[in-house]
């Protein structure tokens, strides 16, 4: 893949820099700008390429790309690769431009976004398609427009000929959104949702504990199909949450398929309140093994990657260190995900040395193994990881890291499936743009994307009755994270970790 920023680590295009433990985020707020003119020419493509393979590029894409129609203005775009021969591979594009000031605005967005994706998608050959072909079509089609809406319209829709959901835009309005909730705090209803890759539907991937979503009955696996009247046909996740959120105080009318029949459709009306998405809760769990050793173990529970992710992780597990836990579960089920970077820095602080966090393969088919430089794990304690259905993306990063390098045991059921990173770029309008630039593996190379990770222990009934896990306590004072079947089955797993210990 082509580095498109002098000097930065080309294992950046997944958002950290692998020489430091500190783990940075690489990602520019804009990658480029093109040079924005308003020319007055005839309404035709020109290429002006330097030499070598770049040149040839784009004589056959100027082959292919000229066209004529008769306008009074055109943009005139260079677009700059960031290299030592940057000015002799300049690409120089005119563009009939919109007389709608407001969709002159967006065509400058559509050739930011254009080159992004030209530059950093995963897929090369961009789902099989001509890319630059692309840009041409989709100008001429925004070309008659009068709103700054159906502008956006038109770049969704290129978008959406990748044939990968996660790749999209958002508005400001929405990007702005979206960074209120990565920073933990929103107005809203509390539900986390997400595209089905295989189906396209939005579905629940969670529901914030004692969210105005969650009391009102929305569970994990819950189809979206309507928000205040409105069809999500098509919809990307960010529009709808953007749809979902609003001003403390005022309601939102869902209508949505339950996840158990499969048929049944309901609409509720849902009041939106202020949601902090604190992402971590903690508790020590008092448990008696089975010689009869009463035990502490630290109880964590993971709802999301935020910014403070990391650091509320930091402080949880000293806090638990201080009160002397034997052993820990981590609970990521119905984790959804977010930053990536958060989800590397908490799996550091369970491993040692300059263990392979995860690997990433770059659009080329290169694979890039992200390691840990010399680690210290903040505790050896045995450690079990819960994941579920729900359980995605840097949530399974995490769990594939702790699992593979032999940290954890994974209890649960198999995850999401989510095995492809994007980056966010802010583009000059202060919109968004989210590109898929790399896949990933765990660290010993199993593929995660529309496939999850299966945990070595499942938690059923049967598994509990056969275990007998609830016969050394009395069932009128179990709490409630004792009662969880799941937490029960961990609980029985680090039993059978320390009686290996003392065999051993």
């Amino acid at each position: 893949m082509r580095n498109l920023c002098q000097n930065w680590d080309v294992r950046g295009a997944i958002g950290v820099n692998v020489g430091k433990p500190s783990w940075e985020v690489l990602f520019p707020r804009r990658l480029w700008l093109p040079t924005w003119t308003g020319e007055r020419k005839e309404g035709k493509l020109k290429v002006q390429c330097g030499g070598g393979r770049g040149r040839e590029g784009c004589l056959q894409s100027a082959a292919k790309s000229a066209f004529a129609f008769g306008v009074s203005a055109a943009v005139l775009l260079a677009v700059f690769r960031h290299s030592p021969a940057a000015l002799a591979e300049s690409l120089t594009v005119a563009f009939p431009v919109s007389r709608a000031p407001e969709v002159n605005a967006v065509q400058r967005t559509l050739v930011e976004a254009w080159g992004l994706i030209r530059e950093t998608f995963v897929d090369p050959t961009f789902n099989h398609q001509d890319w630059d072909l692309k840009l041409q079509q989709t100008m001429v089609e925004m070309f008659p427009l009068n709103s700054e809406d159906a502008a956006y319209t038109k770049i969704r829709g290129m978008l959406s000929t990748l044939g990968d959901p996660f790749t999209r835009i958002i508005s400001p309005k929405e990007y702005q959104g979206f960074r209120i909730g990565s920073d933990g705090n929103l107005q809203g209803v509390g539900l986390f949702i997400n595209v089905e890759p295989r189906t396209g539907h939005l579905v629940v991937l969670s529901c914030v504990d004692g969210s105005p979503a969650a009391r009102a009955g929305i569970h994990q696996g819950d189809e979206l199909i309507e928000i205040n009247g409105e069809k999500l046909d098509g919809i990307d996740s960010e529009t709808a949450a953007q749809r979902l959120r609003g001003n403390a105080g005022t309601t939102v009318t869902v209508k949505v398929k339950d996840s158990g029949t499969g048929s049944c459709i309901r609409e509720v009306k849902i009041p939106r309140e202020y949601i902090k998405l604190s992402p971590i809760s903690s508790a020590i769990i008092p448990h008696r093994s089975p010689d009869g050793h009463l035990t502490k173990t630290g109880y964590v529970k993971l709802s999301a990657f935020s910014q403070t992710a990391a650091e509320d992780m930091k402080n949880a597990i000293h806090e638990l260190e201080k009160q002397g836990v034997d052993s820990y579960i981590l609970d990521l089920r119905n984790n959804p995900g977010g930053l990536v970077k958060a989800g590397l820095d908490v799996a550091q602080m369970w491993l040692d040395g300059d263990e392979t966090l995860v690997n990433t393969i770059d659009r080329n088919g290169n694979m890039l193994p992200i390691n840990m430089v010399d680690g210290h794990a903040i505790t050896h304690d045995p450690l079990v990881v819960i994941v579920n259905e729900g359980s995605a993306s840097a949530s399974e990063i995490l769990a594939g890291a702790l699992h593979d390098n032999g940290r954890a045991i994974l209890v649960g059921h198999k995850t999401f499936g989510k095995g492809k990173i994007q980056s966010v770029t802010e583009l000059h309008d202060g919109s968004a743009l989210f590109v898929t630039v790399a896949k990933y593996l765990s660290p010993a190379l199993h593929d995660i994307d529309q496939v999850g990770i299966t945990p070595d222990v499942q938690c059923t009934t049967e598994m509990l009755n056969s275990a007998k896990e609830l016969s050394s306590k009395d069932k009128a004072s179990v709490s409630s994270l004792e009662a969880d079947s799941c937490i029960m089955v961990a609980e029985h797993e680090l039993d059978m970790e320390e009686s290996k210990g003392t065999a051993s």
